[in-house]
């Protein structure tokens, strides 16, 4: 996206362990930029080793926002995060020139460059029966309803995330109306800045082998241990993702610490094929391999 403006938000997105942060933090010092976040996962300051979020030493090499800055017990969504990165984005820009926007979050990403619609909240009846529908009947309840109240939000959605099927039941119980009519009649916001996006990728089998080597760095780092801490409070939404999913079922003596072990690994290699069929639905991004951040800044240097 190009305007008249003298403005860059530079956007470096990409699958699970492919090297955001690295490659994020590199240019955002070549440019004097601060780093706003976009890992909807790293927001929350409880979950550090699990979320892979960026180290004391990243964070004090370059100005972050938008990570640790939320507890797990406090409700966020991404029309929230639109509104409160916008401002923070008018403040940024009165000093700078650019800003680093990074994360794997396609639909926060999406909120900040694009817009999200105003989708109306639902009261606390209603997302209780949908809860309770779930309880009752699983992830398969869930899908034969959303497929019968809205197919057309059926056929786009993730059908393994739970929380994305019940709020668009949620929705439709509460209004009448179908999730995808609310998206249908979105219009892409106009920004006042320009909007500069990187995905970066790498082979596959690199980026499954990374996944892997990431996840054992975490259990040496402590991510057991990180997670029982967390048990008591696993009924909240904010825990109800990869990683603590698996060592929850654990600790509940569903299976054994290797078999979690292996299991977040398969599912994170599943969610970065997930991310990356996302992202190319971006026809202006410009795909290149971490390592090659002289390209990156280059493209940025003579941009705009």
């Amino acid at each position: 996206m190009m305007i008249n403006s003298d403005k860059t938000l530079i956007v470096i997105t990409g699958p699970t362990a492919v090297g955001k942060t690295t490659t994020s933090i590199e240019v955002a010092k070549r440019f004097d930029a601060e780093i706003i976040s976009a890992d909807a996962r790293q927001f929350y300051k409880e979950l550090k080793i699990g979320t892979a979020a960026p180290s004391e030493k990243e964070l004090s090499l370059v100005k972050h926002h938008f990570v640790n800055h939320l507890s797990i017990e406090q409700y966020y969504n991404a029309w929230i995060y639109e509104n409160e990165a916008i401002k923070l984005i008018e403040k940024l820009f009165a000093g700078k020139d650019y800003i680093v926007l990074t994360g794997g979050s396609g639909l926060y990403i999406n909120a900040l460059c694009k817009g999200i619609d105003l989708i109306p909240d639902v009261d606390h009846e209603t997302r209780a029966k949908v809860k309770e529908l779930y309880n009752r009947q699983g992830l398969a309840g869930l899908r034969s309803v959303l497929k019968k109240t809205d197919p057309e939000y059926f056929e786009k959605v993730d059908l393994a995330n739970p929380n994305r099927i019940m709020r668009a039941i949620e929705v439709y119980m509460s209004t009448g109306q179908k999730l995808s009519d609310f998206h249908s009649a979105n219009r892409t916001k106009k920004r006042n800045f320009n909007i500069l996006q990187f995905i970066l990728d790498r082979p596959r089998q690199e980026l499954f082998e990374r996944i892997n080597q990431r996840t054992d760095e975490m259990i040496r780092q402590g991510f057991v241990e990180e997670a029982w801490s967390l048990f008591k409070y696993r009924h909240y939404n904010a825990l109800n993702t990869l990683g603590y999913k698996e060592l929850f079922a654990f600790f509940s003596n569903e299976y054994s610490l290797s078999t979690a072990i292996e299991k977040i690994k398969t599912h994170t290699r599943r969610y970065a094929k997930r991310q990356l069929t996302w992202f190319k639905k971006n026809d202006d991004a410009i795909w290149l391999h971490p390592d090659n951040k002289e390209k990156i800044i280059q493209i940025i240097s003579s941009s705009y």
